[in-house]
């Protein structure tokens, strides 16, 4: 490095050489999180025909080679020149920042797409891609390579029907992975056609089909219920305190806003909010005007039915509720181009009044629903005080004791929380396995006795009361729900380590609800990870090999053959010494851990619902198909 600073240091990045040299400002990251972050963008540009009226259908396919296809029959990108720039506005939009349709209200009324970058960073980020389109009765093709025309436009048939067709390879010199998580896309696809009632959207995965007899994975969605059927899927496994939705919609100043809510015997809140199609997770100015109109409405009519003289507070009147808020906007001004919260302050007031007025009418023409929400909201005010006390107390408790970490615990001699990890083991037997096989410099240990309280189905007060809890809020030393403080965390390093089975995945699952709802700042940290165990030890001769799974088992029995070979099934942690619990999950320099990360999967709620619900065959499915390396808990 040299202290000299002068003109020849300014460096102009030409054309897509921005997207290239800095990705994670356009799908921000280069992780699976910003992989299939490409595929939406193509997806959100077929939604936005849709919008406009003109499209009708979307195919999404992964292709056999891992690449993507996205087709939709809206009327195609223009193909005629480009006066400014004398080539193909095709070309324009696939190679330049900032150009697309989206800036005038004429040829989209509503979009996703704002800053005309969507379709040109994939393209700038693929290794190659290929564009058809069907327009004029003709069909054109070109192809590109990371960004860079390979061939020119070219006319390449006859056709009757109109839509465009991008087929794109993310550039691996670019990605940690390239390979598409099927149920990642299925879920935001599944989104889009709830929230855009009566657009069928189709996914395909063309993968691993080694024959004929393979069926193909695929699935259609297509909902005419459009966000009243979004609720019914969300509430699948929860006894709802109504039958049918709470649906309000109305378009006013070029805004559309639809809402549907429906409230359920849960004590969470599961409020999702939308602009543009746009999953805006951190809200905004639509829940802000949702949720002061709602809190609104509910102490009017509690005060006028007789059902409470005190007032009730946001956090009673939305619990058990389900709620969707859709709103869609000419204009609509977003945090960033991910786009996670809305800012438009017109909307407030829009939302907010028509949640009065839709609100109103209903609670007036159904009082008994109405009556049922409102004592609902009043047994949810009087366990709040309840749990407040029961925080208080134990607060008291803590500091008159010092803050006694529990007996089960075996600290570490470390104290720097950067530098130490805790395993939270099942069962006493685990407990001791990891105890001898652990570092007692920088490791600690906490077993847990069976599975822990399912805080999905429990209210906060009900949290002090189960041993298995407090242990693990006391050794963590952050607090937990509004006391929360992550500067005052024990430990960097939270490893949920359970056994290798369904029950094990079930306890994980349980502790990382708790974490979510409760100490959710661990979480978004990096905190918090997952030790997967081996479900298997292979052993011939003197050699000796763990598999974590029954395909890893099969694939090495392939390569080492089954003369003379001894398989030893481990039914939990506790069959383990320690020496195999320690090369296999706790050693810093081999051991399989995962980060669980906030930003794919774990920050949306739905398949909590599913794993927590009274039906027990979805919940061992979804256990059973999310017991390998992490637990991925998603929308």
């Amino acid at each position: 490095m040299t202290n000299e600073y002068n003109g020849n240091n300014i460096q102009v990045l030409e054309g897509l050489e921005a997207v290239r040299k800095r990705p994670s400002m356009y799908i921000g990251s280069t992780s699976s999180q910003g992989l299939h972050h490409l595929v939406y963008e193509v997806v959100d540009n077929c939604i936005d025909e849709a919008l406009a009226g003109f499209c009708e259908n979307i195919d999404v396919t992964i292709q056999t080679d891992g690449s993507i296809s996205v087709k939709d029959d809206g009327r195609g990108i223009p193909i005629d020149k480009h006066s400014k720039y004398n080539k193909s506005a095709l070309e324009v939009v696939m190679t330049i920042l900032h150009a697309g349709g989206k800036f005038d209200n004429d040829t989209y009324k509503v979009s996703g797409g704002l800053h005309g970058v969507g379709v040109s960073v994939v393209n700038a980020l693929s290794s190659n891609l290929c564009v058809e389109v069907c327009r004029n009765g003709k069909k054109y093709r070109q192809e590109y390579e990371r960004g860079v025309p390979k061939t020119d436009l070219q006319e390449i048939g006859n056709v009757t029907e109109t839509g465009t067709y991008i087929h794109f390879t993310p550039d691996n010199e670019i990605f940690e992975t390239t390979d598409f998580d099927y149920d990642t896309l299925m879920n935001r696809l599944r989104e889009l056609a709830f929230l855009n009632k009566g657009i069928t959207i189709n996914i395909k995965d063309e993968r691993n089909v080694s024959s004929d007899d393979t069926e193909i994975k695929n699935d259609t969605f297509k909902y005419d219920g459009g966000i009243v059927e979004f609720i019914d899927y969300i509430n699948t496994t929860k006894t709802s305190l109504h039958e049918q939705p709470i649906y309000i919609e109305n378009e006013q100043d070029d805004i559309s806003i639809e809402i549907a809510l429906q409230y359920t015997d849960s004590y969470n809140t599961n409020l999702y909010s939308f602009a543009n199609n746009i999953n805006t997770h951190e809200g905004g100015t639509h829940v802000q005007g949702f949720r002061t109109a709602l809190t609104r409405v509910a102490n009017k009519f509690a005060t006028e039915y007789g059902i409470s003289k005190t007032k009730l507070s946001g956090e009673d009147v939305r619990e058990g509720l389900t709620a969707i808020i859709s709103v869609k906007i000419a204009d609509p001004q977003f945090e960033g181009q991910t786009k996670t919260k809305l800012g438009n302050s017109e909307v407030v007031g829009l939302v907010s009044s028509l949640v009065s007025d839709g609100l109103s009418e209903y609670f007036i023409e159904n009082p008994k629903v109405a009556n049922t929400i409102l004592e609902k909201a009043v047994q949810a005010r009087t366990a709040r005080t309840a749990a407040k006390k029961a925080r208080d107390l134990s607060r008291r408790k803590s500091t008159l004791e010092s803050s006694t970490l529990p007996g089960k615990l075996a600290d570490c001699s470390n104290r720097n929380p950067s530098e130490t990890e805790l395993f939270l083991v099942e069962g006493d037997s685990a407990g001791g396995s990891a105890k001898q096989g652990r570092d007692r410099q920088f490791q600690a240990i906490l077993p847990f006795r069976g599975k822990i309280l399912n805080v999905e189905k429990s209210r906060l007060g009900k949290l002090f009361k189960n041993n298995e809890i407090v242990s693990l809020i006391t050794a963590l030393g952050t607090g937990i729900g509004d006391d929360f403080d992550i500067t005052k965390a024990r430990y960097h390093k939270i490893v949920i380590m359970t056994d290798a089975d369904v029950d094990g995945a079930h306890i994980r699952t349980l502790i990382l609800t708790l974490m979510f709802r409760y100490m959710r700042p661990l979480v978004e940290a990096g905190y918090v990870y997952v030790a997967q165990p081996p479900l298997y030890k292979i052993k011939k001769g003197k050699t000796e090999t763990y598999a974590y799974s029954d395909a890893e088992k099969d694939k090495k029995l392939k390569e080492i053959g089954t003369d003379k070979v001894s398989i030893q099934r481990y039914k939990g942690l506790g069959e383990m010494d320690a020496g195999q619990l320690w090369e296999t999950t706790m050693d810093p320099e081999s051991r399989k851990i995962v980060r669980i990360n906030i930003e794919d999967e774990i920050k949306s709620d739905q398949t909590f619902q599913t794993l927590m619900g009274s039906d027990v065959t979805p919940r061992r499915e979804f256990i059973q198909k999310h017991a390998k390396d992490v637990i991925n808990i998603d929308i």
